[in-house]
């Protein structure tokens, strides 16, 4: 078997592994938040939402976005072949995990009157925040030990442990949802998050021997990857802000139904392709890091990625077209179905998306912060301009238009920064496949758009056929 082979058996797999386990948890997700409605109502959604993004906004503050950080170390680590370098590094991020999760609990701890105050406008629920400081201590040690797993590529105990996690956790808050109406709702959280971190050390890495790291070698030694998770962090409140300004300017010019329909497209489509790039990342993040020192490695790895990223997101986004109209009125109701135009549009984009994240992440493995906040603040920027002006012209459908044209201009940006800054380059044959991807996903668009149904069936499912067959035949190699 021949390495281009080996690339393609492992990104298919994790995209088996991993979808399957994505989908679980949007399944598990779907199924929460109905027995929620259905047994505590709104008012229970409502306090789990307020509950639930409180803390998740604590965590992406105090934890310094070392989960994903720390990846390229543990890779470059497991790949080096010395045992005493991969021990030292696993016992470096889990103290790491011990000192951001002892964060996380005492700011909670700390400002849990003053969170009262400001999410509910009284320091009534002061005591539910004080709770909920356990669940910065679990979520800072499932991350841990979960990147520990996905830097040295044991991705089926990472996939068993995050799909029990979350299936555990649900299960064990359905008969709090039933007995408890709205007092489960932060135990229900807890229960969850502890689930996770249970689950996460069950499955933890095990073989290796554990080395004893003074306070002042945890800081020093960490400093890397913590310098490189802070400057995600920034970049990610800074995406979170321009999405905002957004919002508010949408709410502003259109109303609050214009915000929403926005929101519903944005969420489908974007919720759609993540099956596929979370999936992917888990294997291909890793193992991009693993090499990020050989200009070959990284041009073979990226190209191959690519490669396959396109013979999976090809018959997805024909199908996505193809269905639109039956999922809008699943998902949603009938006062939806004016966001078909506007999600159609922007699922094309996806194609510059996808290239252009295969190219990002190398920016990640050679951890490289400031340049990954440069390009990802620029490109937040570039996307809020769009969304302005293209709105202005053609309302919500141009705001489809406006999200293939932000990934499009992501793409050149990153592409200069992928040939100029690390001298790197995309095969011609990935770049073809991306091409041939967007002419297809276009001419699928085209067929739907002007009715022609028999020919857009057709047409999915000769590509579905083709690539089904190729993948086949990459997992059988």
């Amino acid at each position: 078997m021949n390495k281009e082979s080996n690339i393609s058996r492992a990104i298919v797999k994790a995209v088996g592994i991993f979808g399957g386990v994505q989908a679980v948890n949007v399944i598990c997700s779907v199924v929460r938040a109905k027995l929620i409605a259905l047994w505590i109502g709104p008012v229970g959604m409502g306090l789990f939402g307020l509950f639930n993004n409180t803390v998740e906004m604590i965590i992406a503050i105090t934890s310094l976005g070392i989960r994903n950080s720390s990846i390229p170390e543990i890779a470059k680590a497991d790949n080096s072949g010395d045992a005493r370098l991969l021990a030292t590094t696993i016992s470096l991020i889990r103290r790491w995990s011990w000192l951001v999760s002892i964060f996380g609990a005492v700011v909670t701890l700390a400002f849990a009157s003053w969170l009262s105050q400001l999410v509910f406008d009284t320091d009534a629920h002061t005591w539910e925040f004080v709770l909920l400081a356990s669940v910065m201590m679990f979520n800072g040690l499932a991350n841990g030990e979960q990147s520990i797993l996905q830097g040295t590529s044991m991705l089926r105990r990472l996939a068993h442990a995050s799909m029990w996690g979350v299936v555990s956790g649900l299960v064990l808050s359905v008969p709090m949802f039933y007995f408890w109406g709205e007092k489960s709702v932060v135990p229900s959280i807890i229960v969850y998050n502890a689930m996770i971190f249970l689950f996460s050390y069950i499955f933890r890495k095990k073989d290796y021997t554990k080395v004893n790291l003074s306070m002042r070698d945890t800081l020093d030694k960490g400093k890397g990857f913590v310098r490189l998770g802070i400057y995600m962090t920034v970049s990610g409140f800074i995406t979170m802000l321009f999405t905002y300004i957004f919002s508010i300017y949408l709410n502003r010019t259109a109303g609050t139904d214009a915000v929403g329909l926005y929101q519903a497209g944005y969420t489908l489509y974007n919720k759609y392709v993540a099956l596929v790039f979370t999936a992917i990342g888990y294997e291909y993040y890793p193992r991009i890091s693993g090499v990020s020192d050989s200009k070959l490695r990284l041009h073979a790895f990226v190209s191959q990625q690519i490669n396959v990223v396109m013979l999976v997101l090809l018959p997805l986004i024909s199908v996505f077209l193809l269905a639109r109209e039956l999922m809008v009125s699943i998902l949603y109701t009938a006062e939806f179905s004016t966001i078909i135009l506007y999600i159609s549009l922007a699922i094309i984009g996806t194609v510059f998306r996808a290239y252009s994240w295969c190219l990002a992440f190398v920016i990640l493995a050679k951890g490289d912060g400031k340049t990954f906040i440069v390009t990802e603040t620029i490109s937040s920027a570039i996307g809020f301009i769009l969304n302005v002006v293209f709105f202005e012209l053609w309302g919500l459908n141009g705001l489809g238009f406006a999200y293939t044209m932000w990934y499009f201009i992501y793409c050149v940006i990153i592409q200069y920064v992928y040939n100029r800054k690390y001298k790197l380059s995309v095969s011609s044959g990935a770049i073809v496949n991306t091409l041939i991807t967007l002419a297809v996903v276009v001419a699928v668009f085209a067929m739907v758009e002007y009715d022609w149904w028999i020919l857009a069936i057709i047409a999915t499912l000769v590509i579905s056929l083709y690539c089904g067959r190729k993948i086949y035949v990459m997992v059988k190699k």
